[in-house]
């Protein structure tokens, strides 16, 4: 193995556990990995009801908030900046061309790429739909000190560079 893929004493006692036939514990209360999955899954339903009363899904408002930070990104551009599929982003792209929130635009100087940009209908959902992201942020984190959630903050961005580092 190579250093990234090498395991922790944990994780290596696991693997020498499941060698021996003894079964490998592992306890998803108390995982990082599952509260948060958990908790993203807890944000995405209620954000998701929110959003939907105004004809947006969350595959939707996933491309909506990059576009709003960087209007203009190509297909390819805006799959990477999302982590989506490209295909995936294809068929969200349709749906939000029906509806009017996107133009495709064949980029001039590459005419393989086409650039996404926001309609105006599209751009106009950006102070629609971002209070209701500001509260739920607000609310989940209601009788959490301050400190506390910087302490968060600060962890799952370290973690985010740990894992990013291990993708390498």
């Amino acid at each position: 193995m190579n250093d990234s893929m090498e395991l922790v004493p944990e994780a290596l006692a696991a693997v020498e556990a499941a060698a021996k036939g003894e079964d490998v514990q592992f306890d998803s209360e108390t995982s990082v990995g599952y509260l948060l999955r958990d908790t993203y899954r807890a944000f995405t339903k209620i954000l998701q009801a929110r959003i939907s009363a105004h004809g947006v899904s969350i595959g939707q408002w996933y491309f909506l908030r990059v576009l709003w930070d960087e209007d203009g990104l190509t297909q390819r551009e805006l799959s990477l900046r999302v982590g989506m599929m490209e295909p995936t982003t294809v068929t969200a792209l349709n749906g939000m061309e029906k509806r009017g929130y996107v133009k495709r635009v064949r980029n001039t100087e590459d005419k393989r790429k086409v650039n996404i940009y926001l309609t105006d209908k599209g751009q106009a959902l950006r102070n629609v739909l971002l209070p209701h992201a500001i509260d739920v942020n607000v609310r989940s984190v209601a009788g959490v000190s301050p400190d506390d959630v910087e302490a968060v903050r600060r962890t799952l961005h370290a973690m985010k560079q740990n894992l990013d580092a291990l993708a390498v």
